[in-house]
């Protein structure tokens, strides 16, 4: 080998040869290993012959794309001092582009030997290369230059992506949202090439979504606990790899270049594309974890230790906690987001557990380092930023507390609205903030409404359906015995756990979902619906389907008259919302803006008697209604957008149908047209004067025509 270059890290091919860069700031040598095409045989070990700045490289003359390889690294086993090499393992390239293999638990790949009376004290010489991926020397890759915003490059002009707020996020997995879709070949279901086929596209297009955000697609593991069960990480919490499309999503045998493809044909059909990435913890566990990657090359250094360095922080749950405080793993974090943006075209990303991502020596901090690179760097000064605001550590909920640009999950906005409708809680206050964007939480730093991705169930917990279905949890097919998953749902039977062929109840299920879809579409801020609530999937009670890649998590497609019912409803809603800038305003809704046509504020909240609600009609033991009239024209004088109707929304999740009134001097018109009546989902375009009867748990939404 030749002394080659220390940048950039991992296997960079110049066509003549590959120069191979790994950082380790403790290891005291680092091999290269090539292994045949099968990936069974090592058939050279290569010592790497320098060391810069702790960047171990080296140039291999006449090796081309396709060679598989991986790494050994030497330094000392000492887990009381933090450090964990062994050269009997073979390790992961953080920086692979591609894999080849799976990884097969065996004990060879731990650096203990188990069942050993000292744990992970103990020391393992065996092998691990049977057991492990390659990795695999990939070319120099095209970039993803047609995202909706390309980046700046021979004078082009930066194309504005439109707010957050005008978006629809619809969250998908992979291989859950065509496993079942027959419209596909069935050879093509489940992959990245599905993903990008006119049926599943059609069908997003025409309910009106316009970002597709994808849970994990990084490479990650199946937990041994889970193959022992004959169960997967269907989630893929659990990374390997950071800037690796995982093979297990491809139809071919090219997993990068099939997901830039798909990139591409979601962009061609007007959509965006997230990713929800994973870049809190690795799947390599605590102490008694496996060594894959990260702790063989050097673990002091890319987790986060207890005082005892025996021992991991674990902020995330997962058993490890990765060191973003170091400059080297955040420099690979921001390495893969540039890949995952530059190269392969996504538009922005989901960040799992953010709150870990912000934390520095003494908690979380809106100026930490992370974000303070984010925010700096303009190859990702167009992407998307979304927070899921907490985790398990100290100080970890921290909704609403990050940076200016970011949005983030709402789980407020869940809770109250699962309360207001499923149990008839007095939440009228909070409801009436996350209607309006939840300025209580995000204004107070100058944030717009689009800070608040507004979401009533999401991949973690009940579907929507489940959540009108089940009173509790049955999670008992993750061989868990019913433990894993939160107890605490907001949900609601109406009187049999389950489905039942009871008509009663399976209409009132059906009007409850319809009133919380409402509930989301008519929102200020951001909307996120979970794929296969607008066709009514069930998951059975499991609120933790993390590990069920099977009927119980894909999206039935087979038609039927509750699906298509409620397709068609969410439907419509979202066209309301998409034809309607009063409920996608860029600025919160406070009465300061009135109207120059009837001199009404922007917002008015109204009593069942069209009375503007008083302190007291906030807290009557007997609430669950509220009105609420956006003013179309009530808008400030800086601002030059889309003309809007004026809209009266009612809400009534009480157990009596209202009487509202239509000719109070409150309301901006007398004569209304029905957009939306979630008691009579199919009527439409229906004009009333006079009065209007809410029904009892039921929203309607009437537009005002004079």
């Amino acid at each position: 080998m030749l002394a080659g270059c220390n940048w950039p890290l991992g296997a960079t091919s110049d066509g003549k040869g590959v120069n191979f860069a790994l950082f380790s700031r403790h290891a005291s040598r680092v091999e290269l290993c090539l292994f045949d095409s099968s990936g069974e045989r090592e058939i050279q070990r290569l010592e790497l012959p320098a060391c810069t700045d702790n960047v171990w490289h080296g140039y291999l003359p006449d090796i081309r794309p396709g060679a598989l390889y991986g790494y050994r690294v030497h330094g000392p086993y000492e887990p009381t001092n933090g450090h964990r090499f062994n050269p009997h393992k073979l390790l992961l390239d953080p920086y692979a582009r591609a894999l080849q293999g799976k990884l097969i638990w065996n004990d060879a790949n731990f650096g203990y030997i188990r069942g050993h009376a000292d744990l992970d004290l103990s020391y393992d010489q065996r092998d691990s290369s049977p057991y492990v991926p390659k990795c695999v020397v990939v070319g120099a890759s095209k970039r993803g230059t047609d995202r909706h915003a390309p980046h700046l490059s021979h004078g082009a002009e930066r194309r504005q992506r439109p707010d957050l707020c005008d978006s629809v996020i619809y969250e998908a997995h992979v291989k859950g949202i065509s496993a079942l879709q027959k419209q596909v070949p069935a050879a093509r279901r489940g992959t990245y090439k599905a993903l990008g086929s006119k049926s599943v596209l059609s069908h997003l297009k025409k309910l009106g979504v316009t970002a597709l955000e994808l849970l994990p697609v990084h490479t990650f593991a199946d937990d041994e606990f889970l193959v022992a069960k004959d169960l997967v990480n269907y989630w893929g919490y659990q990374s390997l790899c950071f800037l690796t499309p995982d093979a297990r999503y491809a139809f071919s045998d090219n997993a990068v270049n099939e997901f830039r493809d798909m990139v591409k044909t979601v962009h061609k059909a007007g959509l965006e594309v997230l990713l929800d990435v994973v870049y809190n913890h690795t799947a390599e566990g605590n102490e008694q974890g496996p060594t894959l990657c990260y702790r063989g090359i050097d673990n002091l250094y890319y987790y986060r230790l207890e005082r005892n360095p025996r021992y991991y922080v674990n902020d995330s749950g997962t058993g490890n906690t990765l060191a973003l405080e170091n400059p080297r793993v955040l420099q690979l974090v921001m390495d893969s987001l540039r890949f995952w943006a530059n190269d392969m075209g996504v538009d922005g990303f989901r960040f799992d557990l953010a709150s870990i991502l912000g934390r520095e020596l003494h908690g979380f901090e809106r100026g930490a380092g992370f974000f303070d690179a984010v925010a700096q760097d303009p190859q990702l000064a167009d992407v998307r930023l979304i927070a899921e605001p907490w985790d398990i550590g100290p100080g970890g909920y921290q909704l609403g507390q990050f940076p200016p640009r970011w949005s983030e999950w709402n789980d407020q906005f869940r809770d109250t609205v699962r309360r207001f409708w499923n149990s008839g809680s007095d939440v009228l206050p909070d409801f009436s903030d996350r209607l309006l964007g939840s300025s209580s939480l995000f204004e107070w730093q100058g944030r717009p409404p689009s800070a608040t991705v507004n979401f009533i169930t999401a991949h973690d917990g009940f579907t929507l359906r489940d959540t009108v279905s089940y009173l509790h949890k049955h999670n008992e097919a993750n061989g868990e015995g019913n433990r894993d998953g939160h107890s605490n749902n907001h949900s609601n039977n109406y009187g049999i756990e389950g489905d039942t062929d009871d008509p009663a109840i399976n209409e009132i299920r059906a009007r409850q979902q319809r009133n919380m879809l409402c509930t989301l579409f008519l929102s200020q801020g951001t909307p996120m619906l979970l794929g296969g609530d607008e066709r009514n999937r069930t998951q059975y009670g499991n609120n933790n389907a993390y590990c069920q890649d099977n009927a119980t998590t894909w999206i039935d497609w087979s038609e039927n008259p509750q699906a298509r019912q409620l397709q068609d409803f969410t439907q419509r809603l979202i066209a309301l919302r998409k034809n309607q800038p009063v409920l996608r305003r860029p600025w919160y809704l406070h009465g300061e803006h009135r109207s120059a046509s009837c001199d009404l504020p922007d917002v008015v909240w109204l009593n069942k008697q069209a009375d503007v609600m008083s302190e007291a009609d906030w807290h009557c033991i007997d609430g669950g209604f509220v009105a609420l009239q956006l003013i179309g024209d009530a808008i400030p004088a800086s601002q030059q957008i889309d003309p809007s109707d004026t809209l009266l929304l009612l809400f009534n999740g009480s157990q009596e149908d209202v009487e509202f009134p239509l000719e109070a001097t409150q309301l901006a018109g007398v004569e209304w047209v029905v957009e939306i009546d979630s008691s009579e989902p199919e009527l439409t375009d229906a004009v009333v004067t006079g009065q209007r009867i809410c029904q009892s748990l039921s929203v309607v939404v009437l537009r005002c025509c004079a």
